[in-house]
């Protein structure tokens, strides 16, 4: 069945109502608020401090660290607490996500701890903890060569779309097999470089192409957003 418009009357490039702050957590060393619409992520940043135990230390460069969890009540279905494996899996593919923007050989021995914690999800929760933990990580003051921009792109019907929300993601056709192919991205955007790649379902190497085109506009705008919001607050901090 032709995915022919989507369930929100979004364009098929454009992203939800963005929003973004930084400074939401007052005891950490930097903090951060993001979300696309309905999918709400708050990131906490402490350190660098001495990585413990020792053996983990590196002498070359220091290491970020990521704990990725959702609220019980942020989906329909009451979620058990406490992260499972797929908090684990999106934990440690958001460090390597934002690993190339920070400047961790200025840290040797130590540890960038980065909390990330999904307030309410309708799809898209590990890009929006990713935009949430790059602004929180620039806000802590940390060296950084670039932002780090995410967004989910998929494939419904056989259509490309940006964002996809719960409803693209439980697509199905005629058959009623689950068609929805969701491929979420993060850019360095001023460096124009991927930090995150990742593909779930079926898609051909020229649609793929044109999925990573339409992600990067994306993440410009949304790289856009967060320089905004890093401006306006250190603007009052003047």
């Amino acid at each position: 069945m032709p995915y022919t418009k989507r369930f929100d009357g979004r364009k098929f490039d454009e992203t939800r109502k963005i929003e973004a702050k930084v400074g939401v957590i007052e005891k950490a060393d930097g903090s951060a608020y993001f979300a696309f619409g309905d999918t709400k992520a708050i990131a906490a940043v402490y350190g660098p401090r001495t990585l413990f135990p020792q053996h983990l230390q590196n002498p070359v460069k220091g290491r970020i660290r990521c704990n990725y969890d959702m609220m019980s009540f942020s989906v329909s279905e009451r979620k058990r607490p406490g992260p499972g494996r797929r908090g684990q899996e999106i934990s440690h593919v958001t460090e390597k996500a934002l690993e190339p923007a920070v400047k961790l050989d200025n840290f040797p021995n130590c540890v960038i701890e980065v909390y990330i914690l999904i307030l309410q999800a309708n799809a898209g929760t590990r890009t929006a903890g990713i935009n949430a933990a790059s602004l929180a990580l620039a806000h802590a003051g940390l060296p950084m060569i670039d932002l780090v921009s995410s967004v989910s792109v998929g494939k419904i019907g056989g259509k490309l779309c940006v964002d996809l929300i719960k409803e693209e993601e439980d697509f199905k056709e005629k058959n009623g097999e689950k068609s929805a192919t969701d491929i979420p991205v993060a850019f360095l955007p001023r460096l124009g470089k991927v930090s995150l790649l990742q593909l779930d379902g079926k898609i051909s190497s020229k649609e793929l192409s044109e999925a990573l085109e339409m992600a990067q506009e994306s993440c410009n705008k949304i790289y856009e957003v967060q320089k905004r919001t890093l401006k306006e607050a250190f603007k009052e901090w003047k």
